[in-house]
Order: structure tokens, then sequence, then C-alpha cells
């Protein structure tokens, strides 16, 4: 941790679940779940806790309730490590951008290879995300517009009356053939993906794409979004990670429907882990 803050490093943290299923398997990588992990940096160091940025997104902040139990990890070069932790305050110290969390430091870090492993009864499920090459940024405007008509359906029903939400095939922007991502976290104005060797051969040939984003199973209207690839680094099994930044050019409108999908994603995840 001390080495992480000295190089100005960042932190990986989510909400830890209490209705993760078991097994002997490490992350788990489901199409249709939904844990949000935050990369945020690291602001001070301290001997029984460490200060870090609050969770930011397109403008916006997200605010992660005192008491709340965390799923950490640390990341130098190949090696990560990964920690329980929990929510202690807020805090807005001088100097910081903004608002900022204080974290418990963990008793133990356990070192892994995988991008997530199972820590304790705490486990992560990482989305799997769709993505296709965008071909024509212009025809994104039905499918957006498509997508918020639905998600506000979806808010404004009344879950004790109203069926639920239909599977409608939603209109699609024009793009070239499908392949997986998985998501990996969530920034300030992004995500970063990670793409299996086999799939990733497309990143050399295209850099804006259309983007899927399952929100879990209580969340049936999924984030979509265009996206601009920023950067891509491999990873020593050949896996392409790569940091995508949300373009809401063409209808900008549709941002604040995708704080708004971010937020009640947030905000269930926390209620979830209260009950």
């Amino acid at each position: 941790m001390q080495q992480v803050f000295e190089r100005g490093g960042t932190l990986e943290i989510s909400i830890a679940r209490n209705d993760a299923p078991t097994g002997s398997q490490g992350a788990l990588e489901v199409a249709g779940s939904a844990d949000l992990v935050w990369r945020l940096k690291i602001v001070s160091l301290e001997e029984e806790s460490v200060l870090v940025e609050t969770p930011v997104a397109l403008g916006q902040t997200f605010h992660i309730d005192d008491g709340i139990a965390l799923i950490g990890a640390i990341t130098i070069g190949q090696n990560r490590w990964k920690f329980t932790s929990r929510k202690i305050c807020d805090e807005r110290p001088a100097g910081a951008r903004g608002e900022c969390m204080r974290l418990q430091l963990p008793d133990h870090v356990e070192r892994c290879l995988r991008r997530f492993v199972r820590v304790e009864t705490a486990q992560l499920n990482l989305s799997s995300v769709r993505m296709w090459p965008l071909l024509d940024p212009r025809t994104i405007v039905a499918a957006e517009t498509a997508n918020d008509a639905a998600f506000h359906a979806f808010v404004a029903a009344d879950p004790s009356t109203s069926t639920p939400l239909a599977t409608l095939e939603a209109p699609m922007p024009t793009v070239g053939p499908e392949f997986p991502a998985t998501l990996m976290n969530v920034g300030g104005g992004g995500v970063g993906l990670r793409v299996e060797p086999n799939d990733s051969a497309v990143l050399g040939r295209h850099r804006i794409f259309w983007i899927e984003i399952p929100l879990g199973r209580d969340h049936p209207v999924p984030l979509v979004a265009t996206g601009k690839v920023v950067h891509t680094h491999l990873d020593s099994s050949q896996r392409t990670y790569i940091g995508v930044s949300f373009d809401f050019t063409f209808h900008m409108s549709h941002q604040q429907v995708v704080v708004e999908q971010i937020h009640r994603a947030m905000q269930h995840a926390q209620i979830r882990k209260e009950v």
C-alpha cells in the first residue's frame, strides 16, 4: 500500500456482496451480473486507514454509506493483492479535488494471479459486456433514445402492480460483428475493459465501439453508450486491457441517463447489503 501511495497510485474497490453464490472458482464473470469496481486515487495513508477519492463518473459523485463492507485491490505491475475493508467516513481534506472517503486498512491481503479471487466470504461478479465496432456514430441516436425510454419506464413502474419490463429487440446502430469483453472498473469518464486474446484483433482496426453493459438482474435495462478506446495494454496472458471513454457527441441527453443508471445500481448494492 505504501508503494502504491508513493507512486501516486490507485486502489480498486467494490461493495462486497452478501448474496454471492459459493464455489471453488475465483472471480465470477457472469453475463447479467454487475458488481461495479471503482479505481480511486489514494490521497493519504495512515497507520490504520487510507483516504481515497470518492467514486466519480461523468462529473457525478456516487456516495457510499459509512460502514459498508468493501472488497479492494492493490495493483503493482502484473501483481495484485486483494483484501476486505470498510467505509469509515467522508472527509474533505485541504488541497483535495473533492470529497474523499476514509477506508479501514485491512488486517491482511491475499496475493493472486487472477484479476479477482474469492476473499473470505466475499466475491465479485464482473459484468460480461457486449461490444460492436461502431461504423456510423450518427446512427446511435435511435438506440440511445429507446434505451432512455425503457429506463424511465422501468423506474416509473410500480413493481407491485406492473408486469416485468418486456424484452424487446432494441434498435441497433450501424455496427460490425459483436465480440465480448469484461467490465473491470469504472472511472471518471468511462470504463476499463478486458478483451480475451481470441477477440482482440478488432481492436487493431477500430477505435470507436457501441457498448452494452448489463447492470444485474434487478436492473433489466442495460447501460448502452458509444465508447472511444483511449489506451490499451497487454497482460502476461496476452489479454488486452482497454480504457474506454464514453462519447455523447451525437446525443448529449443520454449522458444523464447513464449517470442515473450507475447511481441506481450503486444505491441498490448498498440496500442489498443491508438486507
